[in-house]
């Protein structure tokens, strides 16, 4: 069950995840529900694609990073999710080494991709709010796009970091993760290696990747509620709730569950498999809803696509 690896002591080949800490007995009732929303989560989050780029009405910022947001969701999702069902089906509890490793990276590279977005959709709502008049000059194509390809760049380098650090540590003897993936800090847990540069990393460079994007987020919509309360009018809330509800509502969640898993907890247990349950399978499930819903342009592009797909059927 073990092999070698350049550079390393002996390690173990394959991981086993525990998987969610379901009652027995009830593992197809929970194998249904996670399937469902999983398909919730991929369609929902396909139509937000598709209308966007068939509306052009949506081809704005705005939408340009929500397309980009829908598409992390559907991956951070993928990452996951379909590993977890198969050994609930299964009763196969086993991960390969390069299986595990590989689902870790790719955790990382959409976790922190959602968490870039959210900034930058932060600062976008910033500038239309605060700044209506500059915003189409300032939030032009090109440097929308260079947001995008920094969030990725940035985010595909930190996963190759801390995926790099990993890799160098060994694992003798226990192979058991306490949870449903291949997470980081449960992994760290398991090396009988020196872990302490992973932890340095870890806060440093990984705590200022995850504080800039909140503060932007905080401090865009702490500037937004400073020009309403200057100013406040009825109007002029409409219009901040019909603009930022949504993605306020999105950032609470992602932020929220996150905040209690990696902050307010000591060590892992069922209720932190159950937070990440909800960031890793909830959030981007929901994400579809709440922008569907409470957007006035989603809701007439989907209506225009339901018109043209009913005269292609009645053709």
């Amino acid at each position: 069950m073990s092999s070698m690896r350049p550079g390393n002591q002996s390690s173990l080949s394959e991981f086993l995840l525990l998987g969610i800490p379901i009652p027995s007995g009830q593992q197809e009732v929970f194998f249904a529900l996670f399937l469902c929303m999983y398909l919730i989560t991929v369609l929902g989050n396909l139509l937000i694609i598709l209308l966007i780029r068939l509306d052009s009405h949506l081809h704005t910022p705005m939408y340009f990073f929500l397309s980009h947001l829908a598409f992390s969701d559907i991956s951070l999702s993928s990452v996951t999710v379909p590993k977890m069902l198969m050994n609930m089906h299964t009763q196969q509890q086993s991960i390969p080494y390069v299986g595990c490793i590989s689902q870790l990276y790719f955790f990382l590279v959409f976790g922190g991709l959602d968490n870039f977005l959210l900034a930058v959709m932060a600062y976008d709502r910033y500038m239309a709010i605060c700044h209506p008049l500059h915003h189409s000059i300032i939030m032009r194509e090109e440097l929308c796009v260079l947001m995008v390809a920094g969030s990725w760049i940035i985010s595909c380098g930190n996963a190759l970091l801390h995926t790099i650090l990993l890799v160098q540590l060994s694992f003798c003897a226990n192979n058991v993760i306490t949870h449903f993936f291949c997470e980081l800090s449960v992994l760290l847990k398991l090396s009988c290696s020196d872990v302490s540069l992973n932890e340095l990393v870890i806060l440093t460079e990984g705590g200022m990747l995850s504080f800039l994007p909140l503060a932007i987020v905080l401090g865009s919509y702490i500037h937004i509620g400073t020009i309403i309360l200057k100013a406040p009018s009825t109007k002029r809330l409409l219009k901040v709730f019909s603009t930022c509800g949504s993605h306020l509502l999105v950032v609470s969640l992602f932020y929220g569950t996150l905040v209690g898993v990696y902050l307010l907890s000591s060590s892992w247990d069922s209720k932190d498999i159950i937070a990440s349950v909800m960031y890793t399978i909830v959030t981007p499930m929901l994400n579809p809803f709440i922008y569907s819903l409470r957007n006035r342009d989603i809701k007439q592009a989907l209506e225009c696509l339901s018109l043209g797909l009913k005269k292609l059927i009645c053709q």
